[in-house]
């Protein structure tokens, strides 16, 4: 069975943001400035990648949608962090309908004719490194159900929520369903419909859901750069900092290395 993830990396859609711009040139320029692409740069290989890379079921497909204008020292960066994912593709397209896009990216990965499993993936969000074998053993597990509906919606809703920095890591336990992480759409043979044609918090609106909650299966970046941080009167989050304990269990669950972490974020680092 197919899995195939999308993880849209500063790419300027048509729509697909909470904050808003009047115009595609001011998008480009808010998602290309230096100070966000650094930071997301950091994430995305703190975070994001090394629980990614190290799945224990390495049969899968991670695209990397990203804007064909994108700076080039940039994309360079992100192809020298993929270099050692081969299943990562990177793909660049013109601005265009975030959820039409995205749809054409994922289906021109597929293989039309069989069953695929398709999750939605943030640059500074993190799965479990047992995340797509779970996904495909729990696929299997409601084969029934997945016969009956062109979609599914599986939904892991245990995990952490965390911010990393110069120091380490901060973060602590949540349960929180719909969340947009972890989370995967079964589809159909035939079926060009996607996960990216739907709200992740709304998927239940529109398939059956089944929601998980015996494991934690991701950790929820928190930054400064959110795109659901953007708009006023959101309140920051006080995340404690992880004991070396702490930091261990990270790097069991999710491969994330806090050492890794304080050299990334490190003042002289990120300057």
């Amino acid at each position: 069975m197919q899995i195939i993830g999308l993880c849209r990396f500063s790419y300027p859609a048509e729509g697909g943001f909470q904050v808003e711009h009047e115009t595609i040139e001011e998008r480009i320029a808010y998602l290309y400035s230096s100070a966000r692409m650094e930071e997301r740069l950091r994430h995305f290989e703190c975070i994001c990648l090394p629980g990614l890379k190290a799945q224990t079921d390495p049969d899968f497909i991670f695209l990397v949608l990203v804007g064909e204008d994108m700076p080039r020292p940039y994309f360079d960066r992100l192809q020298a962090l993929l270099s050692d994912f081969p299943q990562a593709r990177i793909v660049s397209r013109p601005p265009g309908p975030h959820r039409q896009v995205c749809q054409q990216v994922i289906n021109a990965a597929r293989d039309m004719s069989q069953p695929c499993l398709q999750f939605r993936h943030d640059d500074d969000d993190a799965v479990a490194v047992s995340f797509v074998e779970d996904l495909r053993a729990t696929a299997l597990d409601i084969s029934a159900l997945r016969a009956k509906h062109r979609l599914v919606a599986l939904d892991w809703i245990r995990g952490f929520v965390g911010r990393p920095d110069a120091d380490g890591l901060r973060a602590e336990p949540c349960m929180t369903p719909f969340w947009g992480v972890a989370q995967a759409v079964a589809v159909a043979p035939g079926v060009r419909q996607s996960v990216m044609n739907f709200g992740h918090n709304k998927l239940n609106r529109f398939m059956p859901a089944l929601s998980f909650s015996d494991r934690p299966m991701y950790l929820r970046g928190h930054n400064d750069h959110n795109d659901s941080r953007q708009k006023a009167h959101v309140r920051p989050v006080a995340l404690p900092r992880l004991d070396p304990a702490g930091e261990a269990e990270m790097n069991r669950l999710f491969a994330i290395d806090a050492d890794h972490i304080r050299r990334v974020f490190a003042p002289a680092a990120a300057s």
